[in-house]
């Protein structure tokens, strides 16, 4: 590794300013330009403006932020020789040749890729090294080199373990081959990865939306990326990884934000919330939204003029159950009846030497007698009423659920005081799916590009159905690890969920190289997976960092609180994020614990920075976030708040698995036989 004052350094430093010099200067020209005289109206004039400031944000220059990472050298025998600088975004100079290459280019692939033993005319692969915004040392790999040996980067490791104050970042400069792999495969395939704790799944899901669009851009921009999360603390924490990568324009939100058609103020037992989540509750919906639909037994008689034209209920009774059978949306279905209809009598009105155009069948369509009889066959549903009656009302639940589900899960989902109406209903979030599933069933959801589901194992089947709905003519990323399902709902296999999802011909990618969690603290936490996930491979990292589990048993249960609250003044010692992870339950007296001692500390959500670097965790929102140093209070106590003991393991796994470069561990209570 080459030190300050080498005069290779000097010119990488020189290259980097050169390289920001350029990017002032492109933003410059876009800032610059006067678009008064190029648009033809004050909406051109409103959409351009909006896109140059979109491309004015995105050439921001972030001083924290290197502007590149590496450097390809090709051989003489391709690409000419040329170098190559690998960054997060394109630079070009006054006259347009490259500073900087997007890590997204197909030349920029060898970076990731190359090895000794394919080192795809690579001659040099070099690794720069910062510290806040500087360029303070180098590193190179002589590929083609047979003198050289293969180390591990002292660089790339030093980058993986930079301590985490503030928001999710990008790892964009530390992706590994595998990684690579899953985030430049087709916009048109669907990909599944499972990763344990520290494989990087949800930063590879997050910078294979940044490729997409970057490969994709037109179509993208026409049909829309959706990233969606857990939680909004989740979604916050990620929040500014691809704006870092240039992306401003990808969408966030929860599944409960997808659903959002009523206000969710009520809490179903997990035993309800289980019959409600079931794939089984489509089948049911589907019979109530179509049983609106009653044959006709009269007539239509349409006048017009001194003419009447009668279209005998038999004749009706075709025409609805043609449609029935075509299988297609209840509201479309319900449009086209007018339609269909008004064509018959046009058919009458032919034969009697009449010659009527489109004209004439809009206006049948829209006859007293034909809307009439639309409304009495056909009429309009809504989708929340729907549902509050299958909850309410025990003889139509019965009715349409028979040989669906059971007596005893009809009862489960039956509410115990029906409300009076939607607007006073207390509804569930599984019920807000529902009602999302019968809204579908009448109109067709709009499809996007592509979707990023993150934390896919706690889904319930009917969830996946409302995320796939979201992408039905595009495609998915799914992204999640079996061990840590910790609902009652928890999906049990990938080939199951994707079935849901709508997309079983998914790809399942397996991670398993971890590279944020040390090796001994996965280790510790793995002795927990035979107990909850039989069958499922451990991560093996690849950080050893001796020192970094440390369990400490408290004698008496009175002194635990102030055992967590030094042991979270002593984690403050070190640099970086600390996480007090604790049971739910736990939380109120933690909290006051850390405030008699004057301990501030924010909450999962708030960002943290170099004054405020202490968040206190309950162990129910732990599940994607990550700390430098972790505090774990009391493990049997996360595993007793939870409805079964496999969903506490799992709870228990995740709330093991925060930490990047300690985890400090605190009972009074014994723990949990499965750890010992």
């Amino acid at each position: 590794m080459a030190i300050d004052g080498d005069d290779p350094l000097s010119r990488e430093r020189a290259h980097l300013a050169a390289s920001r010099s350029a990017l002032r200067a492109m933003r410059e020209d876009v800032q610059s330009l006067d678009i008064k005289d190029v648009t033809a109206n004050w909406v051109n004039a409103a959409v351009l403006q909006s896109q140059i400031e979109d491309r004015i944000k995105a050439l921001a220059d972030l001083s924290h932020t290197p502007l590149f990472f590496g450097r390809l050298d090709y051989l003489p025998t391709t690409q000419e020789g040329r170098r190559f600088y690998i960054g997060r975004r394109h630079v070009h100079d006054a006259g347009g040749d490259p500073m900087v290459i997007d890590w997204r280019a197909p030349v920029s692939q060898p970076f990731y890729r190359a090895s000794r033993k394919d080192p795809q005319d690579v001659g040099l692969r070099r690794r720069f090294g910062y510290t806040g915004g500087d360029l303070t040392a180098y590193e190179d790999e002589h590929l083609t080199d047979p003198s050289e040996t293969e180390q591990t980067s002292r660089l790339l490791q030093a980058e993986i373990e930079r301590p985490r104050v503030g928001p999710m970042r990008d790892i964009v400069a530390t992706i590994q081959p595998e990684q690579d792999e899953i985030v430049r495969s087709g916009l048109s395939g669907t990909v599944c990865v499972q990763g344990g704790p520290g494989t990087g799944k949800t930063a590879v899901g997050l910078h294979r939306v940044a490729y997409l669009l970057y490969a994709h851009r037109e179509r993208l921009a026409r049909t829309g990326t959706l990233v969606i999360g857990p939680n909004r603390s989740f979604l916050h924490y990620i929040e500014q990884v691809l704006p870092a990568l240039g992306e401003l324009e990808v969408k966030q939100a929860t599944v409960d934000d997808l659903v959002g058609h009523v206000e969710v103020s009520g809490r179903d037992t997990a035993a309800a919330a289980v019959v409600k989540g079931d794939a089984r509750m489509a089948q049911v919906l589907r019979r109530a939204v179509r049983s609106h639909v009653t044959m006709p037994t009269e007539p239509v008689v349409v006048v017009r003029g001194s003419r009447r034209w009668r279209i005998p209920a038999y004749e009706l009774e075709e025409i609805v159950r043609e449609l029935l059978d075509r299988d297609i949306r209840y509201g479309a279905a319900r449009d086209a009846l007018p339609q269909r209809i008004a064509h018959t009598v046009l058919v009458r009105m032919e034969e009697a030497g009449e010659a009527p155009d489109d004209r004439v069948q809009d206006a049948v369509a829209r006859n007293p007698a034909v809307k009439a009889a639309v409304k009495a066959i056909w009429p309009p549903v809504d989708p929340a009423k729907l549902v509050l009656r299958l909850l309410s009302d025990a003889e139509f639940l019965a009715a349409h659920a028979e040989g669906v589900l059971t007596p005893e899960e009809q009862a489960t989902i039956l509410l115990p005081k029906p409300a009076r109406s939607v607007r006073s209903a207390k509804w569930s979030a599984a019920d807000a799916v529902l009602i999302d599933e019968v809204t579908d069933l009448v109109q067709r959801t709009q499809s996007l590009g592509h979707v990023v589901l993150d934390e896919a194992q706690d889904l319930s089947p009917m969830q996946y159905r409302a995320v796939g709905r979201r992408c039905s003519t595009g495609s998915a990323t799914v992204l999640g690890d079996l061990a840590q399902g910790t609902t009652p709902w928890a999906t049990a296999s990938w080939a199951e969920a994707l079935s849901h999802l709508g997309k079983p011909e998914a790809v399942v990618e397996e991670l398993t190289a971890g590279f944020r969690v040390p090796r001994e603290v996965i280790a510790y936490a793995s002795r927990l997976l035979p107990h909850m996930s039989p069958g499922l491979a451990p991560v093996s990292s690849v950080r050893e960092s001796p020192g970094s589990l440390e369990v400490r048993a408290v004698a008496d249960v009175a002194d635990l609180d102030a055992a967590v609250v030094a042991a979270c003044a002593e984690s403050l010692r070190n640099e970086g994020s600390i996480g007090l992870i604790a049971a739910d339950s736990r939380v109120p007296a933690l909290s006051a614990a850390l405030a008699a001692a004057g301990l501030p500390y924010l909450s999962p959500g708030e960002e943290t920075s170099a004054e405020a670097r202490l968040t206190l965790v309950p162990a129910s929102l732990a599940k994607g976030l990550e700390y430098d140093y972790v505090v774990l209070d009391e493990p049997a106590s996360v595993i007793s708040d939870e409805p079964d003991l496999r969903t506490g393991l799992r709870r228990l796994y995740v709330s093991l698995t925060r930490a990047v470069s300690g985890l400090t561990i605190l009972h009074a209570a014994p723990l949990p036989p499965q750890l010992t």
